[in-house]
């Protein structure tokens, strides 16, 4: 596969990972700057590892957002975690558990934050029960 077939592959994986209004709102804001970068994430985050066949786009979000609560990364949870609730069929029962796993793994204040950053996205997407 050649760079270009990579980038579109890419673009589209990204575009159903994340979502249309995401890959368009990141395209909008593309300028001379950032367009390198974005470029080197759409071919290779997007059109290589995540176009690879062993694991599904579920776990791979999974690894993601645990990825991210413990690196303390969360601009990328919170993308990342509203990504799986609005496009890719999680429930806030599976945010949930991925914290609580997370919490034993991570540390109990880097779950406790993601909790907070997970509840305000799953109360504006209209997600929450009770």
């Amino acid at each position: 596969m050649d760079d270009k077939q990579r980038l579109d592959k890419g673009t589209a994986k990204r575009r159903k990972v994340l979502g249309d209004a995401w890959v368009d709102k990141s395209a909008a804001n593309r300028n001379s700057f950032n367009a390198d970068f974005l470029d080197l994430i759409s071919r290779y985050a997007w059109g290589d590892i995540w176009q690879r066949p062993h694991f599904d786009d579920r776990t791979r979000r999974i690894l993601v957002i645990g990825t991210m609560v413990a690196l303390g990364q969360w601009d990328e949870f919170r993308l990342h975690a509203r990504a799986a609730l609005a496009e890719g069929g999680f429930t806030p029962d599976d945010i949930k558990e991925i914290l609580l796993q997370q919490a034993i793994y991570c540390g109990v204040p880097a779950a406790n934050h993601a909790v907070k950053e997970a509840n305000a996205i799953i109360q504006e997407l209209g997600l929450l029960k009770g």
